[in-house]
């Protein structure tokens, strides 16, 4: 069966890497979470604390020997053979990842590897440009949104799982000051691309979801038809 390439853009907190995951899995797929990339510059960054100096985090990226794994239902982050794949998760690194997401020669890099990643197919690439710079020419484009107050409560869980304390309004501002970032940059800023399905992810459980855009991918495996619009 032929493979293709699914790019799932959204804002932070809509439900992509949950949803990648899953649609990877039923698919047979290999997920790659591109946000874990900038993560791990933005943490490459904080360490060195070169945060204000975008030359130094190029070339410090450039030397990194950045590589990502898949297994066991989760993506594992490594610098230089170091794995940091629960330090790029601290709220520190969540609050500095916007920034480092619009510097050029980043942006540059990491499309160039996350490209080499999906040459084959058969992937599900998530992101917030995915659809519009990484795979253009991606058979299914997927746009997850929610509703802001959503979108906050379910990063609150996320960090309340794993240990890290916040406040809804922390974490609200956060992911406003995030969404502005990322939608305003002048370089691949995070918008819809035009043949994206929207999909609407405040009202819907996780597995209805995923099922939705299984069903795409199937569908669009066997017509090559688009499906343009919003569910």
């Amino acid at each position: 069966m032929k493979k293709i390439i699914i790019a799932i853009d959204g804002p932070a907190g809509s439900g992509k890497s949950t949803t990648a995951k899953l649609v990877a899995e039923k698919m047979n797929y290999l997920y790659i979470d591109t946000g874990a990339m900038y993560r791990a510059v933005t943490y490459m960054a904080m360490e060195k604390n070169i945060l204000e100096d975008t030359q130094a985090i190029v070339e410090t990226l450039q030397k990194s020997n950045l590589k990502l794994s898949y297994e066991n239902g989760e993506t594992r982050v490594f610098i230089a053979g170091e794995e940091v794949t629960e330090q790029i998760r601290s709220k520190e690194v969540n609050d500095q990842v916007s920034y480092i997401s619009t510097i050029a020669g980043v942006r540059r890099q990491l499309v160039q590897l996350q490209q080499h990643m999906g040459n084959e197919g058969g992937v599900v690439m998530e992101g917030r440009d995915i659809g519009t710079v990484v795979y253009p020419n991606a058979e299914l484009k997927i746009f997850l949104v929610a509703a802001l107050d959503t979108r906050a409560e379910r990063r609150l869980r996320e960090f309340e799982i794993k240990g890290k304390h916040s406040s809804f309004s922390d974490v609200k501002s956060n992911l406003e000051k995030r969404d502005i970032i990322d939608s305003s940059r002048t370089l691949n800023p995070l918008v819809k691309a035009e043949e994206a399905v929207e999909v609407d992810t405040t009202h819907l459980t996780i597995e209805e979801q995923v099922d939705f855009i299984v069903k795409l991918a199937k569908k669009r495996i066997n017509q090559g038809s688009p499906d343009q619009g919003c569910w």
